[in-house]
């Protein structure tokens, strides 16, 4: 019987399993977004999720516990000065699971994890396209003049 058994072992040794989880979360802090597999995703919440609440407050000691497992600076650096603010009022629940299908290769349950409050695509795109338009439109009508 399993009680009270927490975890999934995803296959791996305990330091390539930490591992694992340390880039995840660190690629998903950089990111904002990223898409794996359903059960590293499942696994990969919890843990982020901690480190997150632990980046709320920006002292000295929350660097160094959170520098335990997140070694980019440049995550580390947005995790205190981005992240933690943005969710500085929320009571957790930063992540958000959506699932995918299955991988083609080996029909893998597939999911995208993204923080919540990120910029949507979609958004950003239009975002981005309309930038441009406007550039375009200000230098092409100063050529016609």
């Amino acid at each position: 019987m399993r009680h009270r058994v927490k975890g999934r072992k995803l296959g791996r040794t305990t330091a390539h399993r930490k591992a694992t989880l340390r880039n995840l979360s660190t690629a998903l802090f950089t990111h904002e977004r990223i898409t794996t597999t359903l059960m590293k995703a499942k696994e990969l919440r919890p843990f982020a999720e901690k480190l997150i609440t632990v980046s709320r407050q920006d002292t000295l000691h929350a660097r160094r516990n959170v520098a335990r497992d997140i070694r980019d600076k440049a995550a580390l650096k947005k995790l205190f000065e981005t992240l933690g603010p943005r969710y500085a009022e929320r009571p957790g629940g930063y992540t958000r699971l959506y699932h995918l299908g299955h991988r083609p290769g080996d029909a893998a349950d597939m999911a995208m994890i993204e923080l919540v409050g990120a910029a949507e695509p979609a958004e950003a795109k239009a975002a981005a396209d309309e930038d441009k338009s406007e550039s375009a439109a200000e230098s092409g009508g100063d050529k016609q003049s």
